[in-house]
């Protein structure tokens, strides 16, 4: 017997919502039945392309057809109109940020638990290769004990135009970027207790909203995480740089070039004085290649996977597979999406 298509929707048809468009076209499992958008040139884009564009939310939400409704709107509205669409019967995908503080978030899973609907977030960066492979890395054990994760996404041209600059609609680079790199970090550090963060943020480009953030975040096995978004750097840092107890990671980019290098004998720490600027130094000289070796990374081997997170989400909704991205995940995330901004405005270490 074969199983039912799923009938998806999209409700904000921007730049996010043609992607979620897109995705319900091209995956199996589940087809697009409509777009709704308060701009009457997004919706006039949907028809140009063939897409039905409801008249109205209130009319997307009452179609029978429609399983599942993807919000992909400026960040202030999600909570609205997720409730409204699980209280008409609709399971809901929110884009991220999931909410902008955790009182809504609760009101969110309330919805969800009082309408037995099924409420996600659009977490995608869990299925990017540059992050699964410097997970598989230092899951190998290879660099010995991991003690140092250095994970930054950088850019030059300021935060993009629109809502996205504006702080009332939940702009800004934490709420933008920030999320996914906290996610890839909680999602993989789960199990272990964050501890503290501090936090600095930059206001070069845009003096209402954060156009970029550093973040340290230490765990209980005493692991640091060192989160980083900016958009005025014109000379771009790894994307991934790891230190453990026997060796080094760094991931330059999203194409994932870089190199792992890993000592082979801790024995011959010795070494002869090298000219450092105005001295020399024994400390800081390199080692050799005697006591080095350096490994090339599987790249190949870990493909960005841009169906994962749809194919996860139609498994679940037809019983066969939990949803990967749960309440308590966001709980988690939108309560240290909080402490940054708190550490970020007192200049102090928040404990969670």
């Amino acid at each position: 017997m074969s199983k039912r298509v799923l009938g998806g929707a999209v409700i904000g048809y921007g730049g996010m919502g043609h992607f979620h468009g897109g995705q319900m076209q091209r995956i199996d499992g589940i087809e697009l039945c409509g777009v709704f958008d308060i701009d009457p040139a997004q919706q006039a884009d949907a028809e140009k392309n063939g897409i039905h564009a409801y008249e109205s939310r209130e009319a997307l939400l009452c179609d029978p057809r429609i399983d599942v409704v993807v919000i992909a709107t400026p960040n202030d509205v999600h909570k609205e109109i997720a409730i409204d669409a699980m209280e008409h019967g609709k399971n809901v995908v929110s884009e991220k940020p999931v909410t902008l503080c955790p009182a809504d978030l609760e009101e969110m899973i309330a919805a969800s638990e009082r309408t037995g609907k099924l409420f996600t977030v659009h977490q995608n960066r869990r299925f990017d290769g540059d992050y699964l492979l410097a997970r598989h890395v230092m899951e190998t054990g290879v660099l010995g004990d991991v003690f140092r994760i250095e994970s930054r996404v950088q850019g030059s041209r300021g935060i993009p135009s629109g809502w996205r600059e504006e702080k009332e609609h939940g702009g800004g680079m934490l709420y933008d970027w920030g999320v996914h790199m906290l996610d890839q970090m909680l999602y993989f550090m789960r199990g272990t207790k964050l501890e503290t963060v501090y936090s600095v943020m930059t206001h070069i480009t845009n003096t209402e909203c954060d156009d970029g953030f550093s973040v340290m975040c230490r765990f209980a096995n005493g692991v640091e995480w060192i989160i980083e978004i900016q958009t005025n750097n014109f000379i771009q840092l790894p994307r991934w740089y790891v230190l453990g107890t026997n060796g080094s990671l760094i991931i330059e980019d999203w194409d994932m070039n870089g190199r792992i290098v890993t000592v082979t004998d801790t024995t011959k720490n010795d070494s002869l004085p090298v000219v450092a600027g105005a001295g020399i130094t024994r400390t800081m000289a390199p080692r050799t290649d005697e006591t080095t070796h350096t490994l090339a990374l599987p790249a190949k081997d870990y493909p960005t996977d841009w169906d994962s997170y749809y194919l996860n989400l139609i498994h679940a909704l037809n019983g066969e597979t939990d949803i990967l991205v749960t309440h308590d995940q966001q709980r988690l995330l939108v309560h240290v999406i909080e402490a940054i901004f708190r550490s970020a405005e007192t200049g102090e270490v928040v404990h969670l």
